[in-house]
């Protein structure tokens, strides 16, 4: 039942609806709402009397022995008492009879529903009712009245935040894409610096290994010929131990060919990775990329996660490299990150694991080239699991993510390579150290 002073109250907080404070997310109970009820047997009168208090109210909620009947909107109630001897006949008669003459489908909502969800459900009504104010239920059996204009305003707003957050995400991505094609040319050019002397060192290591061993032979063969050896000579070949110098000048030469080849194997990987903005697609070695990938990781990866790699057969695939690169090193590295917070509380039996797998799979009609990159960490939650592809949204400490990854990564395969990136994880307690998978992301690219 309300009351006169409750009415008088209400007025003041018109004027300060708290329309700054709303996000994407705000729901109905953040909106003021009108806690205005009759009951149905009461006079129309009383409804005259509450409208004519406060000339911003939308209406009233009718109840019926204390359970919802419906409500009443201003216009309605108005309307009836322009009627012909609607006065007399309305004013001093129950409002029930009022209630049944007025056609009536009231909107009821839980308070808990978004603000957008709601005004798209107000704005599919029929058009007489597209102005009707909304019940809005606050908990069982208890109701508030919201005024259709305050929802719109409120809207409105909401879409205005969304705009803004579009534009700076925009920026923010623009400012990413000139960032990474930034970085993408120093690193090229570092490569190219680095690859010159490296292929130098290569090539003259040949040579070098062929002349120790010819300087090797004609020692051996003075040491046969001249007998016996000068005291001299015999000094010095003690002094500088020449038998073991014959041994080990061959293995220094092998040490820095294998030193050699796996530096001109990560800059080919610098390489690779920096051509992110390849201006069309090439049939590449997914395994090679991968390589390439894990190559550039190797530092992070060697000290406590084991890599198991469980490569099929694939063949060549049309794809931008440099995007590919950077779609498995974001991917790479959030496993990497979940492990190693991980490992700070894993017992020493406990060994964190990175998978990587690689198939041909037949779905929908055609064949795909399928990445499986898996990690036996924490697991992602089941409420964020929805929410990890989304721009600017992380779960890591201010300064660790920027939100950007797994978002560059969902656009760079289904946009740009027209492919899929699924995700499907198992969360579990930090503390469970049991679960041989935990997270998996299955990227699947198509095959012409």
């Amino acid at each position: 039942m309300f009351t006169l002073q409750h009415l008088t109250d209400e007025i003041p907080h018109l004027s300060s609806l708290g329309m700054e404070n709303l996000s994407l997310d705000s729901t109905l109970q953040e909106l003021l709402l009108y806690d205005l009820s009759i009951e149905s047997s009461q006079p129309g009168k009383e409804v005259a009397k509450a409208l004519e208090v406060n000339p911003l109210l939308p209406g009233v909620i009718v109840l019926e022995k204390g359970q919802l009947l419906g409500m009443i909107s201003r216009r309605k109630f108005l309307e009836c008492l322009s009627r012909p001897y609607g006065l007399e006949i309305f004013m001093k008669r129950p409002i029930k009879s009022l209630y049944l003459l007025v056609p009536n489908h009231t909107l009821v909502v839980p308070c808990y529903t978004l603000i957008v969800e709601t005004a798209k459900r107000c704005l599919q009504r029929s058009p007489e009712l597209v102005d009707e104010p909304i019940v809005v239920e606050i908990e069982p059996q208890v109701y508030r009245l919201l005024d259709i204009h305050q929802l719109l305003v409120a809207q409105s707003r909401i879409h205005e935040l969304a705009t803004n957050l579009i534009n700076e995400q925009t920026k923010s991505q623009l400012l990413q894409t000139e960032k990474m094609a930034s970085l993408g040319q120093m690193v090229a050019g570092v490569a190219h610096e680095i690859l010159n002397p490296v292929n130098f060192i290569a090539g003259n290591l040949e040579y070098l290994a062929n002349y120790s061993q010819d300087f090797i032979d004609l020692i051996t063969a003075y040491e046969t010929e001249v007998n016996p050896i000068p005291e001299s000579v015999n000094n010095l070949r003690q002094e500088i131990e020449i038998d073991f110098l014959k041994d080990d000048v061959q293995q220094i030469v092998n040490s820095m060919r294998l030193g050699t080849e796996r530096l001109v194997k990560i800059v080919n990987s610098l390489r690779n990775f920096s051509h992110i903005g390849d201006g069309q697609q090439k049939a590449i070695d997914i395994h090679e990329c991968l390589e390439s990938t894990l190559l550039i990781l190797h530092n992070r990866i060697k000290y406590s996660i084991e890599l198991v790699k469980n490569y099929g057969k694939l063949p060549p695939v049309s794809c931008y490299s440099g995007q590919l690169s950077q779609v498995f090193v974001n991917i790479i590295n959030n496993a990497i990150d979940a492990l190693m917070e991980k490992v700070s509380i894993a017992p020493k039996t406990w060994q964190a694991q990175i998978t990587v797998s690689t198939e041909v799979v037949e779905a929908e009609g055609r064949l795909w080239a399928v990445v499986r990159i898996s990690d036996n960490g924490s697991g992602i939650p089941l409420e964020i699991q929805g929410r990890i592809f989304e721009t600017f949204f992380t779960t890591k400490p201010v300064g660790k993510g920027t939100g950007l990854g797994l978002a560059i990564s969902h656009q760079i395969i289904t946009q740009n390579h027209r492919g899929k990136l699924n995700v499907r994880s198992q969360s579990n307690k930090l503390e469970d150290f049991s679960s041989s998978i935990s997270t998996q992301f299955e990227i699947m690219l198509p095959l012409a």
